[in-house]
């Protein structure tokens, strides 16, 4: 029975400084994933070696540690190296796409974005 409660859902961490932000993707996204909130790049870190989620959702603009910073260090930290990182930003320029991608991200979705695509990609990749 212990294996049917850990197939129930996904751990999925949202990761951006705008919590409306957030409840936006609780709302498209509670019924498949369990979400998990942190409103930084510093808490991100935190939160995904003390509880690894099985994928992180990533804003690029945040002060502080931005979205690049934060999956670089994701990506070259041991206990988070695996996780796979999908960037969201209303910035969607190649250059930025492609900062995303050389930061490490497994994909890089542009707002404003429809919840069913963001689902898609997020299947794809978990």
């Amino acid at each position: 029975m212990s294996s049917l409660i850990k197939h129930k859902a996904r751990q999925l961490l949202v990761v951006d400084d705008e919590y409306f932000n957030f409840e936006i993707l609780k709302a498209g996204l509670a019924s498949i994933f369990d979400l998990s909130y942190a409103d930084s790049g510093k808490s991100c870190l935190a939160s995904a070696i003390a509880n690894p989620p099985d994928i992180i959702l990533l804003d690029v603009c945040m002060p502080g540690l931005d979205g690049y910073d934060t999956c670089r260090i994701l990506k070259h930290t041991p206990e988070t190296k695996d996780i796979p990182v999908v960037m969201i930003s209303g910035l969607e320029s190649e250059l930025e796409q492609q900062a995303g991608f050389d930061a490490g991200c497994d994909a890089y979705v542009v707002k404003p974005f429809s919840i069913a695509v963001l689902r898609e990609k997020i299947n794809n990749i978990v």
